[in-house]
């Protein structure tokens, strides 16, 4: 897969750019958000989980206290709490890997590595970035991360 960039999302655009992001995604999946504090982040998520796995995503909450939340085929991690990479391997992520199609990871790509350790080479790995373009508009782009 080629990256995929879409341009001026507007977020009445995030259902149909997440039924489109969901057919580049090969599960099962860990997807590395990066974007700065208000990009949409957990916003793209929230309208992810709606498109994968409908009725149940409607209660999914930020996981910035919690860490992580499961609920069904999804993991959400938000990182953005964690200061050192050894934060990662006390969360005990491999409890949270069975019937796991997709793993979100906000503020996850520096600690990528930690996480192919953990998570392992059966999960495929893609890095979404979502930057400000203005007020209401981002730009998203979808990227294929080797296995490193």
């Amino acid at each position: 897969m080629d990256n995929q960039t879409w341009k001026k999302v507007h977020e009445t655009d995030l259902d149909s750019l997440c039924l489109e992001l969901k057919d580049y995604l090969d599960t099962p999946a860990v997807i590395i958000l990066n974007g700065e504090m208000g990009a949409g982040k957990t916003t793209l998520t929230r309208h992810l989980m709606e498109i994968i796995q409908p009725y149940q995503s409607s209660n999914m909450m930020s996981p910035t206290y919690s860490i992580i939340n499961k609920t069904g085929q999804v993991v959400h991690a938000d990182l953005y709490r964690i200061e050192e990479q050894e934060e990662i391997l006390q969360l005990e992520l491999e409890l949270y890997l069975d019937h796991t199609n997709y793993f979100i990871v906000e503020w996850g790509r520096d600690y990528l590595q930690t996480l192919q350790n953990i998570i392992g080479e059966d999960f495929n790995y893609y890095e979404i970035n979502i930057v400000i373009r203005d007020e209401i508009n981002r730009d998203i782009e979808l990227k294929n991360l080797d296995f490193q």
